[in-house]
């Protein structure tokens, strides 16, 4: 017996399916303009010159990594935790951030080190802050490999909940590190301690677009990464049914009979 069409497992409504498309073209249009601005509007910094350009990306990447990415993994692993809370969608939520946020946190080293080059004559040094950021990646890289290598359901979801707030204690090690040590990383242009943004103009106003722009791909990838994770639990939970079925079938059970709740495969949530 084949399994059922995923798509009839875990159907989204036509609404929903608009609005994540809305949010992509959205990201796409923001992420152009972003670009349009950064390489032929705004002006080369006094001190960078034409370097400065990409500031334009990278902090953004940064930001929706570190800020967004993994603390909602953080909080979602929380939620899971606390009995009160725990629910498959949190499992989820957290998966979905976490691999998102690899993709951002990648994105980040490498534009740094096309920065860093030029600047500090090195693509790579290991500094406190990009010493902590690379730790970072390895540690969700840690998490997917975890995910991906136990089977059973609720002791992954512990174990990777636990793993993702262990990693996350790494992000305001980032944070500070350029305050706490001496890196040859720069002090944070808009985020500074006093709140007192160094920038402005239409310089600051790219900046601002580039955060805009980044957040809405990253709920675009976010939201749809989520929908992979349901569709995947679902696809095996159905093709596993279909073979419980099957090897019933060839013991010579009623085709009928009704499988036991916790082997039928569950309605899709979320």
């Amino acid at each position: 017996m084949a399994a059922e069409p995923v798509t009839r497992l875990a159907p989204w409504s036509a609404r929903r399916n608009r609005w994540v498309r809305a949010i992509g073209v959205a990201a796409i249009l923001a992420i152009a303009l972003d670009v349009y601005l950064g390489l032929w509007v705004t002006p080369p910094d006094k001190v960078q010159g034409n370097l400065v350009r990409l500031l334009y990306i990278h902090p953004a990447l940064a930001t929706v990594a570190l800020y967004v990415a993994f603390a909602l993994a953080a909080l979602s692993s929380a939620l899971w935790l606390w009995r009160r809370t725990r629910s498959p969608f949190f499992d989820r939520l957290a998966a979905a951030s976490v691999e998102t946020g690899i993709v951002f946190i990648a994105l980040t080293i490498v534009t740094g080190s096309l920065w860093g080059r030029p600047v500090w004559g090195v693509y790579w040094t290991w500094d406190a802050t990009l010493t902590s950021t690379a730790l970072l990646l390895l540690l969700f890289l840690g998490y997917v490999a975890i995910r991906k290598s136990t089977a059973d359901p609720q002791r992954r979801a512990r174990a990777c909940a636990i793993t993702a707030l262990v990693a996350f204690v790494d992000v305001p090690l980032i944070q500070f590190s350029v305050l706490w040590w001496k890196t040859l990383h720069q002090k944070s242009t808009v985020l500074n301690p006093s709140l007192t943004p160094k920038i402005g103009g239409i310089m600051g106003a790219t900046l601002a677009l580039s955060f805009v722009a980044f957040l809405l791909l990253f709920v675009w990838m976010l939201v749809n990464r989520y929908r992979i994770e349901v569709l995947k639990e679902h696809l095996v939970g159905a093709t596993m049914e279909a073979a419980i079925r099957e090897r019933m079938a060839e013991a010579g059970a009623p085709g009928n009979l009704e499988l036991p709740a916790d082997l039928r495969v569950p309605v899709a949530g979320g």
